[in-house]
């Protein structure tokens, strides 16, 4: 009982003091302290509004660049899927021409070729295939009708090839113009020439002919193309003269190379 004669009491004062409130108001004589407390209170409501939108836009620009990150990532995924199909496309597509373009210079009824890819380039040009696909030493290396080189190192699944351009290579060969045809032997050099040697000076070669294979080796098929002569040194007190040779590409650009099995 005691405990609720007080709380009585405090709700007779309560309901006393709206009754108060609403009867100052309703005469107006409550204007100037209203107009105070607005002038107090709007600084701070105008202050939390302000914070609460600077966060706003703080929130928004964290969620923003978080998104455009994972975007920007997933679109750079795509982007790197996307050129890396594009380079297997090309490289598949470079393949099957040098395929079909193989085929046309070198009959496939006359010669056993196997492709091969060249996946690397020091002294020796490196191929992708070895014993296991049945090469052997001494093969000849083919692209289109040109001469590439020979094999001259061999494991289960990889081969070396000796370039035309190696200090080491030495072939038989001619060319041949409308005003006959030249023989010597052509050598590699240091660099990226050939020498056309042990020609002899009554011996028509001109500036731009083509030299071939003469196939006396065995390995080699007479007839391949071994470069273009790119410059004649016609000495009279040598014995034969000479001619610097040129390939007729570039090896780092060929996507695949043809051995002659048979």
């Amino acid at each position: 009982m005691s405990k609720v004669i007080p709380n009585l009491k405090i709700f007779i004062i309560l309901v006393f003091l709206s009754l108060l409130i609403i009867i100052l108001d309703n005469y107006n004589l409550l204007n100037i302290p209203k107009q105070a407390l607005f002038y107090i209170s709007n600084p701070i409501s105008f202050g939390l509004y302000q914070t609460s939108k600077n966060f706003g836009k703080q929130f928004y620009f964290v969620f923003g660049a978080r998104f455009a990150a994972q975007e920007n990532k997933a679109l750079k995924e795509q982007v790197n899927q996307l050129l890396s199909e594009n380079a297997s496309l090309r490289k598949n597509l470079a393949e099957e021409q040098a395929l079909i373009s193989q085929g046309k210079h070198l009959d496939p009824a006359t010669y056993n070729l196997v492709p091969a890819r060249p996946i690397g380039l020091e002294r020796y040009l490196k191929i992708d295939i070895g014993s296991n696909a049945n090469i052997k030493l001494g093969q000849a290396v083919v692209f289109n009708d040109n001469y590439v080189g020979k094999i001259v190192q061999i494991s289960a699944n990889g081969a070396n090839i000796q370039l035309l351009t190696d200090p080491d290579s030495k072939v038989a060969a001619f060319s041949q113009n409308l005003e006959g045809k030249a023989k010597g032997v052509l050598f590699g050099q240091f660099g990226t020439d050939i020498l056309l040697d042990k020609i002899l000076h009554e011996e028509k070669i001109n500036l731009g002919d083509l030299v071939y294979s003469e196939g006396t080796e065995g390995f080699i098929p007479r007839g391949l193309i071994l470069g273009r002569v790119l410059q004649v040194m016609d000495r009279e007190n040598q014995i034969f003269k000479q001619a610097k040779v040129q390939p007729n590409f570039d090896i780092r650009d060929l996507d695949l190379v043809f051995v002659i099995i048979e």
